[in-house]
């Protein structure tokens, strides 16, 4: 909130938090309205299609972003700028882990379609996140990124977050999977997801991941941070591997069952 002081329009969309969220939002003159939660996606567009937004521009940050003072001037300047083409704006972050960028590790830079012209946009669910749905024009980069604090709330926090993004992301790479095309793509929001979608099928894939990117995309320059990251993000793979392996026998049990009873009624 600190870092949006800058703003005159603030909105707090409230999914039900048990913290004091909503007192340090409404401190600091933020709008707070409640929607329970279903999917970032459905979150996004709620936001969009019910709150009494003052400006045709939106901006879209999480309760662990940060508005830099320069993402700040990129932001205002991508809007003073902006043609009537264009609908919206990817912005990219910086992963930070006890005050340490991990530029490496992450993977930097990383898109995701955080400010819009209302009307011009909207959200789709992709994975355990969102990603942008109908576009009324064109889509634009800004390269100055704000800070991402994942890990802000503690390994307890993160873990049991994670827990039920493991979940998500598991029924999305079984039964929506990204086309394989996709890994050729060059848009890195495209082709990221679709390479740990299909490479989730190869067996050791946790362990591939950690060696990618502790070794080959150099974690290991970013001291105990970076291997705290790159294990956790391995770890986060092998759940949803295990996870997809139950959705998987479920399904075959379930298949099982019915065929049993069939024999019986026949």
């Amino acid at each position: 909130m600190q870092s949006l002081k800058w703003c005159d329009d603030v909105h707090v969309l409230d999914s039900g938090s048990s913290d004091n969220t909503v007192s340090v939002a409404k401190s600091y003159g933020a709008k707070v309205s409640y929607n329970a939660f279903k999917s970032f996606g459905q979150q996004r567009n709620f936001a969009l299609d019910h709150l009494d937004l003052k400006y045709d521009w939106v901006l879209f940050l999480d309760a662990d972003e940060v508005a830099t003072p320069t993402f700040r001037k990129a932001v205002e300047e991508a809007i003073a700028t902006s043609t009537d083409g264009i609908a919206g704006y990817y912005c990219c972050w910086k992963m930070m882990l006890e005050e340490k960028w991990l530029k490496y590790c992450d993977n930097f830079p990383k898109w995701q379609f955080r400010l819009l012209k209302k009307g011009c946009a909207d959200f789709t669910d992709f994975g355990h996140g969102q990603k942008e749905g109908t576009l009324f024009g064109k889509a634009a980069y800004i390269k100055e990124p704000y800070l991402h604090y994942s890990f802000s709330k503690g390994w307890g926090q993160w873990i049991n977050r994670h827990n039920k993004y493991s979940t998500l992301e598991a029924r999305d790479r079984l039964y929506h999977p990204p086309p394989f095309k996709a890994i050729f793509s060059n848009d890195s929001s495209q082709r990221n997801p679709a390479l740990k979608s299909w490479l989730s099928r190869v067996p050791g894939w946790p362990v591939m991941r950690f060696i990618y990117t502790y070794i080959f995309n150099a974690g290991f320059l970013e001291g105990i941070p970076g291997l705290i990251y790159c294990v956790n993000i391995a770890y986060y793979e092998f759940l949803i591997i295990i996870k997809m392996r139950e959705l998987r026998r479920q399904e075959s049990g379930g298949k099982k069952k019915k065929e049993k009873q069939l024999e019986v009624y026949t």
